[in-house]
């Protein structure tokens, strides 16, 4: 099915100046003002957003092998020592099908639990008076994350 492309154009009040056409900022002073450069004093700017109409998801254009739920910011890929598997995640075609990431398909060998449920589901980051403050590398239980993982899996009811 081709996309349809559509566009919403109208008139609306300029936000940066409330209507007026006149802007008052932090260096506008005792009743000075300057034109507004957003409507240029109308007081009225014109909203226009154009977008392509949605007729179902997509297939992505290059093979996808696996989808991870979230990126920590990390680099996710083969090489230097590392696994596409090492990830986490789940396969494109169950990802594709709907279903839904299992316990254990987080970043366990990169991150710990605090670290990826900040990203993934922030309702499940552990908040545990333990964990190191600022990078979570840098945590004095980084290097036994995978005791971290236990315990998260432990409280969350994870087999």
């Amino acid at each position: 099915m081709k996309t349809k492309s559509k566009t919403i154009e109208f008139q609306q009040e300029c936000q940066s100046c409330n209507g007026t056409g006149l802007y008052i900022g932090m260096a506008e002073r005792d009743g000075s003002s300057v034109v507004c450069h957003h409507c240029k004093g109308t007081g009225e700017v014109t909203f226009k957003h154009s977008y392509n109409e949605f007729t179902g998801r997509k297939k992505p254009e290059k093979e996808i092998k696996i989808v991870v739920e979230t990126n920590p910011g990390i680099a996710i890929g083969n090489g230097h020592g590392c696994k596409l598997e090492n990830f986490g995640g789940l396969s494109f075609d169950d990802w594709d099908k709907g279903k839904p990431f299992p316990p254990g398909s987080e970043m366990r060998k990169y991150t710990c639990p605090a670290w990826w449920y900040q990203s993934a589901n922030y309702k499940l980051k552990p908040n545990w008076a333990e964990c190191g403050f600022g990078v979570f590398s840098a945590c004095k239980h980084f290097g036994s994350k995978e005791l971290c993982w236990e315990r998260w899996d432990t409280e969350n009811n994870n087999p």
